[in-house]
C-alpha cells in the first residue's frame, strides 16, 4: 500500500510524517481518533462517531448550513463507537471491536458507547501481563460509562459496574496511573454536558481487574467551583489533576499516602490569575523536570452557554516546589510576580482560532503540543453575534483564504520547553483535520490521531448540495524512528 508522506518544517532531525490511516478507517462517520495507546506491539486507536450529528441535536452551536448531513435524529446513524489496531511490523489495521448494541431507557436499541475518550496501558506491581483500559462515553439514555479492560487486545470486556459505581454520569475521560494504582472521575451527564459532570471527586482502584473503587479525594477539593476534574497526570512524588471552573482552572496534587481521601494541596488557582479564560485543564504532561499544564474554554474556545470567549489556550509549567511559568500566553502580574510568556509566544501561539492545548507527547527528547483550532468552521457560522473588528478582518481575508492557508489543526514541538517550533499549522495539509487528539510514543515512531468530523459527506459555505468527501473522517498518522 503507498503511503502519503507529508513533509514538516520543524527543524533538523524531525521525520517526515506518513499517512496511514484515512478517511475515519474508510467510514467518514469516524470523527474524532478519540484515544491512543501502545499495547503488546500494536497502535490501539478508538474512535467517536458522528460528532456534528450529536451536537447539532445536543449543543447551542448556531451554523447554518450544518457543514455535514444531520438527521433529525442522530441515533438514525450508525453511532457505534469502534477500536482499531495497528501493526507496524505487517502495516495493516484491523477493526478488533465495535460497541454492541443495548435497549436504552427509552426502549429503543442504541450503541452501549458513541465514543472511547480514554486509554491507558496499565501495569500492576503483582508481575501480571500489561492490560488494557478503555474509558467510554454512554448515551444519556444508556446506563451508564464503563471502563473497558483487554488482556488480548481482542476481548474488551467491562471492568465496573455503570457509572464506574453506578453514578448519573455519561462518560469517562482520564486515566493515569501512579504508585502502582489506577485513577480516574467522571467527566460527563446527561442533558447535553459532555465536560461537567457535577460529581468532581477523584477515585482509586488498587485493582481495577476487580472493579472495586473509591473515592480519594472531597467533592471538588471543597470548592464547589470546580465542577468536574478533567485531567490528572503522575509527575515526580505526587498525582497532579487539573479542574473545570468558570472562574478559571484550579491544579490540586496529592502524594496518595495514608487513609482515603488524601489530603490535597491546591498548586494553581484562578486559571493562573487568567480567569474564565483559562477555564479548563485539558492536557497534562511531564516533561524534563517540570509539569506542563494545557488550558482550554470548552466548545472549542467558545462556550456559548456560559458566555465565555472566544479565547485562545495558554500553556504553563510546574516544578516540583510549586513555582510556575507561563509558557505561552498573556503577560500580567500574578500573586506569584510579574509573569511574561517565555516563549515569546501569546495565547495559542499566536493564532486566534486554537481553542485548545489538546495534548502532549514526549518523544526522542522533544515535547510536542497539539491544538483544536476552529477556522474551518468559521463560513458556516451565524455571523450576527461576531464582534465588527473580527468581522472586518474576516471579511477582509475572506473564507476562502483562511481555509486553504489557516484552517487545521496546529502542532509544535520544544526540546527544552522554551524555545517552539511549528510542526504543521496546516492539519499536515487537511483544512478538515480541525484537531490533533491523541499523540503516542512507541519503539516504531511517533503517532499522530485527528479530530475531523467533516465526513461522509461535506457542504460548502455557500453550496446547496452534500458531496461525498474523501478528506473527512479522522486520520492516522506516523513519523518513523
Amino acid at each position: 500500500m503507498k503511503r502519503n508522506r507529508l513533509g514538516v518544517h520543524a527543524g533538523k532531525g524531525m521525520n517526515d510524517f506518513d499517512l496511514i490511516a484515512k478517511g475515519g478507517f474508510g467510514d467518514g462517520l469516524n470523527a474524532y481518533a478519540h484515544s491512543m495507546a501502545w499495547f503488546n506491539g500494536h497502535l490501539y486507536v478508538a474512535t467517536t462517531r458522528g460528532n456534528f450529528p450529536l451536537m447539532k441535536a445536543r449543543l447551542p452551536i448556531g451554523l447554518d448550513p450544518w457543514p455535514v448531513e444531520c438527521p433529525p435524529n442522530p441515533f438514525d446513524l450508525d453511532l457505534h463507537a469502534e477500536i482499531w489496531r495497528y501493526s507496524p511490523l505487517e502495516d495493516s489495521w484491523e477493526r478488533v471491536h465495535k460497541a454492541p448494541t443495548i435497549i436504552g431507557s427509552h426502549g429503543k436499541p442504541i450503541p452501549r458507547e458513541l465514543g472511547y475518550r480514554g486509554m491507558l496501558a496499565y501495569e500492576a506491581n503483582d508481575g501480571r501481563p500489561p492490560e488494557l483500559y478503555v474509558s467510554t462515553w454512554s448515551p444519556a439514555k444508556g446506563p451508564g460509562p464503563l471502563i473497558l479492560r483487554t488482556t488480548d487486545g481482542r476481548t474488551f470486556e467491562s471492568s465496573c459496574e455503570p457509572g464506574l459505581i453506578g453514578l448519573p454520569v455519561t462518560t469517562i475521560r482520564t486515566m493515569a496511573q501512579f504508585k502502582g494504582r489506577l485513577y480516574t472521575t467522571p467527566a460527563g451527564s446527561r442533558g447535553g454536558n459532555p465536560n461537567v459532570s457535577a460529581h468532581s471527586i477523584v477515585y482509586e482502584s488498587k485493582d481495577p481487574a476487580e472493579g472495586k473503587w473509591e473515592p480519594v479525594s472531597d467533592f471538588g477539593f471543597g470548592d464547589p467551583g470546580n465542577k468536574t476534574v478533567f485531567e490528572m497526570a503522575a509527575f515526580g512524588d505526587h498525582l497532579y489533576v487539573g479542574t473545570f471552573n468558570l472562574e478559571g482552572f484550579q491544579v490540586w496534587r496529592t502524594d496518595a499516602e495514608g487513609e482515603a481521601p488524601y489530603k490535597w494541596e491546591k498548586v494553581i488557582e484562578k486559571g493562573a490569575y487568567r480567569g474564565a479564560f483559562n477555564q479548563c485543564v485539558l492536557s497534562m504532561y511531564e516533561f524534563k523536570g517540570a509539569l506542563y499544564v494545557g488550558g482550554a474554554i470548552q466548545g472549542g474556545g467558545i462556550d456559548r452557554q456560559n458566555k465565555i470567549g472566544p479565547a485562545p489556550p495558554e500553556l504553563i509549567r510546574i516544578y516540583p516546589d510549586g513555582d510556575w511559568d507561563l509558557v505561552v500566553g498573556e503577560a500580567r502580574d500574578t500573586p506569584d510576580g510579574y509573569k511574561k510568556p517565555i516563549s515569546g509566544y501569546l495565547p495559542g501561539f499566536d493564532n486566534f482560532f486554537n481553542g485548545y492545548f489538546w495534548r502532549m507527547c514526549e518523544h526522542d527528547g522533544w515535547l510536542y503540543v497539539s491544538t483544536f483550532e476552529w477556522s474551518s468552521i468559521l463560513g458556516y457560522a451565524q455571523r450576527g453575534s461576531w464582534p465588527e473588528a473580527f468581522s472586518n478582518i474576516i471579511n477582509d481575508l475572506g473564507f476562502d483564504f483562511v481555509t486553504e492557508n489557516h484552517s487545521g489543526f496546529d502542532l509544535y514541538r520544544s526540546y527544552d520547553g522554551e524555545n517552539w517550533v511549528p510542526v504543521t499549522t496546516n492539519g499536515m495539509g487537511n483544512p478538515y483535520n480541525m484537531g490533533l487528539r491523541t499523540m503516542i510514543s512507541s519503539p516504531y515512531g511517533l503517532f499522530l490521531g485527528t479530530a475531523n468530523p467533516f465526513g461522509p459527506k461535506v457542504i460548502r459555505p455557500d453550496g446547496h448540495k452534500y458531496l461525498p468527501n474523501p478528506r473527512g473522517g479522522c486520520e492516522v498518522f506516523l513519523a518513523r524512528n
